[in-house]
């Protein structure tokens, strides 16, 4: 894999050697993640397919803005359309998890003619719709107290998960590590900008091919999220995994990679 940097709006991104016989997968992390999640997806459909992995702003390498409002849905889609104009990637197969799901449910709104088929995994389309959420959110609120505070926005790294084994979706080390790389301010705006949105209308209007894979343990965004998209969106096809938690990226790569890769060969 190569490393660059979009220097127009500061991300940073892997990418493998483009054939243009093969198909593009382009893999979105989560919350507090970077693309050092999807490293053994590199490995595993590398050969097959070309790869484009990246951190979103704020997170891994990419620059750090400062505002509150730097970090709405929106601009992340944004970020990604022109990261694909410049990488001149047309049509992509994209894979989310987690709040990517709502990053990937934003850019599927204005281009969905780019997207040949779109996996999301522990997604949810709708966060604030959860009791815990809405009571959650005036404590969120207070996070853009932190804009005044002074602020560093340049990069940081990449965890390694291998140092987290089968961690669970409240590990503490791990989210220790995972709020330290990206920042508590950057986290925190990121959490009050998921439930500013709502996707629910989209849902039915979705056309292409969708996998939903979603853990039954999950504690952050419940499986139910995945249900109900698939039953609105027609053909689409759900994976449930019984005693997975929300880190299904991670700790459930086998089954996961597994799904992914008999999707993208059956759809």
């Amino acid at each position: 894999m190569k490393e660059g940097f979009f220097e127009d709006r500061g991300i940073y991104y892997r990418t493998n050697d483009f054939r243009p016989d093969q198909e593009t997968i382009v893999f979105v992390h989560g919350l507090s993640g970077s693309s050092s999640s999807w490293f053994p997806y590199e490995k595993k459909f590398g050969d097959d397919y070309n790869i484009l992995t990246f951190d979103l702003r704020g997170h891994g390498k990419s620059l750090k803005p400062k505002r509150y409002e730097d970090y709405e849905i929106k601009k992340m889609s944004e970020d990604l359309v022109e990261l694909l104009d410049y990488l001149k990637i047309r049509r992509f197969i994209m894979v989310s998890h987690s709040l990517a799901s709502l990053i990937a449910l934003e850019f599927l709104t204005h281009h969905m003619d780019r997207v040949s088929s779109a996996v999301f995994l522990s997604p949810s389309y709708h966060p604030r719709a959860r009791t815990v959420a809405t009571l959650t959110d005036h404590l969120l609120r207070l996070s853009r107290y932190l804009a005044v505070f002074p602020y560093t926005k340049g990069p940081t790294g990449h965890v390694d998960y291998t140092r987290y084994p089968n961690s669970s979706d409240w590990d503490v080390l791990r989210t220790i590590a995972d709020v330290r790389n990206t920042s508590l301010r950057v986290y925190l705006f990121c959490s009050e900008q998921a439930l500013r949105v709502n996707y629910e209308n989209l849902i039915p209007q979705i056309n292409i091919p969708v996998l939903l894979i979603h853990g039954e343990k999950d504690t952050i965004f419940p499986f139910a999220n995945s249900i109900a998209m698939h039953k609105k969106i027609k053909g689409s096809v759900l994976k449930l995994l019984p005693h997975a938690d929300h880190i299904i990226v991670i700790n459930y790569f086998d089954e996961v990679s597994k799904h992914l890769n008999q999707f993208l060969k059956t759809r």
